[in-house]
């Protein structure tokens, strides 16, 4: 199993560990993952969710809550996005420490459609089910911040092992699109990355020792709950965290 990078991927189920990395120890993983795991086709490859939430922010204050059940849902693209070329909507809850994804690809103007109320959009019409039921269950939707890193994804070559390493993640609350830039303000220090390892059953010995060697601990971390959390005070959103007009 490779990555899910710009593919068609529809529909996963698998375990999400989330990992907090110096310089040091990003430089440690990488280099005892060699004879384990094999860098994807794509390389380093930028990439750009923006996060849709209702106007009170219900969404990421629920997920932050740290409930048995959460849901989010976004709209990535690999690289700056055009009118025409593909990017992925995503729908994405966790259960009881499993992930479920449902993935549709797109384009801007069908997701603008969608998100005027337009059904039957999608080709998949179980996963559009599912996504015009969170719509419509949610009310407005808005963009409420888009997210940017760059990604080097991991496969182990015959099995369903994966990992990824996101280096400087970064936001932002205004020109909330896909494609006029990459930029954002930083939301780990310099150097620091974020470690998710993806699997579907248990954790390969091997890389539990090199987590245990490398003093590497799982943690919890949200990217777009980070963001919320940097430019907000309890449940009154400061005015740098506002939604796209």
């Amino acid at each position: 199993m490779g990555t899910e990078t710009g593919s068609a991927i529809q529909v996963m189920k698998r375990y999400e560990l989330k990992y907090l990395l110096d310089r040091g120890q990003t430089a440690f993983l990488v280099s005892c993952l060699r004879g384990h795991m094999e860098p994807d086709r794509y390389g380093l490859t930028s990439i750009a969710s923006l996060y849709y939430d209702t106007p009170d922010f219900r969404l990421v204050r629920a997920s932050l809550d740290k409930p048995a059940f959460k849901e989010k849902l976004r709209l990535r693209s690999y690289g700056i996005a055009t009118e025409e070329s593909p990017v992925f909507l995503e729908l994405k809850r966790k259960a009881s420490g499993i992930v479920y994804k449902r993935r549709v690809q797109a384009t801007l103007p069908e997701v603008r459609r969608f998100f005027a109320g337009e059904n039957g959009l999608f080709d998949d019409r179980q996963i559009s089910g599912e996504l015009e039921w969170f719509r419509d269950s949610y009310g407005l939707l808005r963009p409420a911040c888009l997210i940017i890193y760059d990604r080097v994804a991991y496969f182990e070559p015959g099995g369903d092992l994966r990992l990824t390493i996101d280096f400087n993640p970064r936001y932002r609350t205004d020109a909330m699109n896909l494609t006029s830039s990459m930029d954002g303000f930083p939301l780990l220090p310099d150097g620091d990355t974020i470690l998710e390892i993806k699997v579907q059953g248990a954790m390969p010995l091997w890389l539990t020792a090199i987590l245990d060697a490398g003093q590497i601990y799982k943690t919890s971390f949200s990217k777009y709950g980070e963001a919320y959390s940097r430019q907000s005070v309890g449940p009154a959103v400061l005015p740098g965290f506002r939604i796209a007009g």
